[in-house]
């Protein structure tokens, strides 16, 4: 798939789970109800017989095959299909659909506007031809960060309560005590986590990452970022351009511009042409492929990066042993 046309698609399939994340309790398409205790699934309401066995209405045979049917063998079908596309492709999840990622590569984008750096602890800024780091972006992140934790806080909120309760309660300043505590306590703790910690909690604070990630290291097949190490000298006349093809030719590039692109531009701060082992949390949203073909294309050259599956990704990582020993 073309490298452009590869990352529309990812960002079409992260605005749709996006807009999913945010509806879904909404449409009761996702929710449990903590004043009628109820879940909510795909619009119905989801029970588990315990109600009916308490009424008498089942017997406890009746309510164990119930519960077993409704409830372990649905999550463990849900965490096997998870677990299983984790398996083949690693956390695909995490780099095409997961919301809290795209806020990530969001919040990283106006904080690189507004100071040259992707996050506050990275050692040095990571400078993009074509963009100067200004100050009147500043405003625009701290409140970006501030509405992405009111948001997630709200969200979040209303998977637990009626969705109609807790926004009508806002709007017209009658939140309950409790309300109004999980809602003030909740934009903080996310606002200060999308503000110091975005990259550093998906790649060391998320459950769900990790298994992604412990499940793909596991599996020799699974897909990897494979590097012609062969070719690496030609990465030091990389052009490190979001859009190379505006710089033209290497003759035409500044020297701020080169460098390996690939490193540049990871939202997890990583470097894509390590071995899999250090690429432990790669989400494998592909930016660091696209750029890497970017640059190489301005050049004439085949790109030195590309997804590796099956076979080829198991004769990867053979050799990436074999370096490492030799």
């Amino acid at each position: 798939m073309p490298t452009d046309r590869r990352q529309r698609l990812r960002r079409w399939t992260q605005s749709g789970f996006f807009l999913l994340f945010l509806l879904a309790p909404a449409l009761n398409l996702l929710r449990f109800d903590l004043n009628e205790t109820q879940l909510w699934f795909l619009g119905l309401r989801w029970s588990l017989g315990i109600d009916a066995f308490l009424r008498g209405e089942i017997d406890a045979t009746q309510a164990a095959i119930s519960i077993m049917l409704r409830a372990f063998l649905p999550g463990l079908l849900l965490v096997a299909v998870f677990l299983g596309v984790a398996w083949r492709w690693g956390r695909v999840f995490c780099g095409w659909l997961c919301p809290h990622f795209s806020l990530v590569e969001t919040l990283n984008d106006l904080l690189h506007r507004a100071c040259g750096k992707f996050s506050f602890w990275d050692r040095s800024a990571t400078p993009v031809p074509g963009r100067q780091p200004a100050k009147r972006w500043w405003p625009l992140f701290f409140v970006a960060c501030l509405l992405a934790g009111f948001t997630w806080a709200i969200t979040l909120l209303s998977y637990l309560l009626p969705p109609v309760e807790v926004w009508g309660n806002l709007v017209q300043g009658q939140l309950t005590p409790n309300q109004a505590r999980f809602l003030g306590i909740g934009t903080l703790v996310f606002t200060l986590e999308f503000l110091f910690a975005r990259h550093l909690f998906c790649r060391f604070g998320c459950a769900a990452g990790l298994f992604q990630s412990l499940v793909w290291m596991a599996n020799p097949k699974g897909m990897v970022v494979s590097f012609e190490r062969e070719r690496a000298r030609e990465c030091k006349t990389c052009v490190r351009l979001p859009d190379c093809e505006q710089a033209g030719t290497l003759a035409r590039a500044d020297s701020a511009s080169l460098g390996a692109a690939c490193d540049s531009v990871c939202p997890m701060r990583l470097h894509p042409r390590n071995i899999k082992r250090m690429m432990f949390s790669c989400v494998q949203c592909g930016q660091c492929l696209s750029a890497c073909d970017r640059s190489q294309g301005s050049q004439q050259r085949a790109p030195t990066l590309e997804w590796k599956i099956g076979l080829d990704a198991v004769r990867e990582t053979m050799r990436q042993r074999r370096e490492e020993n030799s």
